[in-house]
């Protein structure tokens, strides 16, 4: 589904990718983690046109996105949810999820993707007129991967979702995950905390100093060694 081929991205004369490959098939959740300043958010801000690549190729479904504007790349079905959530503290629950909706792709399934959304969330359908600024982090959570599912994604990257959460709310999110993956959405989870990232993905890669140092079936990855004792503290 997507391919990235030996992109490089420098900000200024600092270079931050250095010939990073990887692929996200369709249909499967592969973890992107590292610790910080590894280079995960400067590559989905590459993927997302946010930033532009110095070389290199990225492909969606087979077409060169490279170059696209990101509002072009959301058409296609890339969706990204932020960390940091960046919802409109001002406005209701239900305004910040129509938000996503924006694209053209997604507006004529406003009504069909916000009731997914609530049947998802409940407690976002019964806090619905509520500001987003006053709920909790785990509901502004769910708010932010929300609306990115109202814009129809066909490839959801989720940035940091454990960022500031409990441990028990963010078991609860990340086995929403895999109930959006079942429903056909393909997942791209940029996350710090790898126990839990690998034990719902199928396959991984770990950045090191915008590299990739490991790749491999997730399942395989929690007995390696070098990221036993760099992550996982065993």
């Amino acid at each position: 589904m997507l391919k990235i081929e030996q992109i490089n991205l420098s900000y200024g004369e600092i270079q931050v990718l250095w010939d990073m490959s990887l692929q996200i098939p369709e249909g499967q959740i592969v973890a992107l983690l590292g610790a910080n300043s590894a280079g995960k958010s400067s590559t989905i801000n590459a993927i997302s046109g946010i930033e532009k690549i110095s070389s290199g190729r990225i492909t969606f479904q087979g077409k060169d996105i490279s170059k696209m504007a990101p509002h072009e790349i959301v058409e296609l079905g890339v969706i990204q949810v932020p960390e940091g959530r960046k919802l409109f503290n001002f406005m209701t629950i239900e305004e910040n999820l129509l938000l996503g909706a924006y694209s053209k792709h997604a507006r004529k399934d406003i009504k069909k993707n916000i009731r997914r959304v609530y049947d998802m969330f409940p407690i976002l359908e019964e806090r619905k007129d509520q500001l987003a600024g006053d709920m909790s982090g785990g509901q502004q959570q769910m708010c932010a991967i929300g609306r990115g599912l109202m814009s129809n994604p066909k490839l959801l990257i989720i940035d940091e979702l454990s960022l500031g959460l409990a441990p028990i709310l963010v078991q609860e999110l990340l086995r929403t995950l895999t109930t959006i993956k079942d429903e056909g959405i393909t997942i791209m989870l940029v996350e710090q905390n790898v126990k839990q990232s690998l034990a719902i993905s199928n396959y991984a890669y770990v950045l090191e100093n915008g590299r990739v140092a490991i790749q491999g079936d997730a399942a395989q990855l929690t007995e390696d060694p070098h990221l036993k004792k760099a992550y996982l503290g065993m």
